[in-house]
């Protein structure tokens, strides 16, 4: 994201989390106050199913997470695996990560991670990566569980075409990605790896730009994708302003809103985060949560005090995800 039309005010909380606390564009909180998400703690079901959202996500994740250790198994990444794709017209590639103890007699759940504008396939799964090294850490300390990260490459177009695209035009072929993900690369996979299938076994995830198609990706195949993570996402979900449609930035991608879930298609846990140095996108993201609030749609929607749109902000948020995805359904 490299520009934005929208200014937002100054804000001083230093984490705070939403969940259906509805509250107006650009505001950080909710009559004044922080909300924790602890409703489900005082239920009998309590003690029967985690919950993702009775948890506050936290921010201070020292760097030794994210760096090599002695005698860890970080597991095996496959760089640069080639599939078909009908949406794309030509050949994809994606890297995949497979866990530590991968064992095809065995079935794991998937997580699909989208990259960030101009970005790529090995940009969060590559060897020593930072996501490789920070599942390989927590995955050794027992804080997530097993399953394969899928490193997916948005850009959905011919592969000769790529270097004459303008970033217009990248953004376009981008959204080409929720279409092909769900159709193309999820059946490879399937097909090729030791996968558990079903919404409560896929997650989806990105930052940035990737933040926006991993909303796209999870609201419009819902039957799909049970566990929704969006780290500082670009203005191009739904209408944003008035002035919407005044850059290809903004234009939206669900022109009539969010999709509405229902009974048997809502998130199992629907994660937003943004920092409060992020020069692009804080009204953004607040917007999608007061607007996933009016529709009932329960989020846990961090503001967070003083990290900015990069990868120290991001890994950050991947531990968070990686403490709740598939821990229930």
């Amino acid at each position: 994201m490299k520009s934005m039309k929208y200014k937002f005010s100054a804000l001083t909380a230093a984490v705070i989390t939403f969940a259906l606390i509805p509250s107006a564009c650009g505001s950080p909180q909710s009559s004044g106050s922080a909300v924790r998400q602890t409703s489900a703690a005082s239920t009998s079901d309590s003690a029967k199913a985690f919950d993702p959202y009775s948890t506050e996500n936290r921010y201070d994740i020292p760097d030794n997470m994210f760096e090599k250790r002695d005698g860890v198994d970080y597991g095996t990444v496959q760089k640069d695996v080639t599939y078909y794709s009908k949406t794309a017209g030509d050949n994809k590639q994606f890297n995949i990560l497979l866990p530590a103890g991968y064992d095809e007699s065995n079935s794991y759940p998937v997580m699909y991670v989208f990259h960030g504008f101009g970005g790529s396939h090995s940009d969060q799964i590559d060897t020593d990566s930072y996501l490789t090294l920070l599942y390989g850490n927590m995955l050794h300390d027992g804080l997530t569980v097993p399953q394969i990260i899928v490193n997916v490459d948005m850009y959905t177009d011919k592969a000769a075409d790529k270097e004459r695209k303008s970033e217009e035009q990248l953004r376009y072929t981008y959204d080409k990605a929720v279409d092909d993900v769900a159709n193309d690369l999820m059946p490879f996979v399937e097909n090729n790896y030791a996968v558990k299938t079903g919404r409560q076994n896929t997650a989806v995830a990105g930052m940035s730009e990737g933040g926006a198609k991993s909303l796209c990706t999870g609201f419009k195949w819902l039957d799909k994708f049970g566990y929704i993570a969006s780290f500082a996402p670009d203005t191009n979900v739904i209408a944003i302003g008035e002035n919407y449609m005044d850059s290809f930035w903004t234009v939206p991608y669900f022109k009539d809103g969010f999709p509405k879930p229902g009974k048997d298609n809502t998130p199992y846990y629907l994660y937003m985060t943004v920092g409060s140095k992020d020069p692009w996108n804080i009204e953004g993201t607040l917007f999608y949560r007061d607007e996933l609030n009016k529709m009932g749609v329960k989020n846990q929607t961090d503001y967070v005090e003083g990290y900015e749109h990069n990868y120290k902000f991001w890994r950050q948020c991947f531990y968070n995800f990686l403490t709740k995805d598939f821990r229930q359904g």
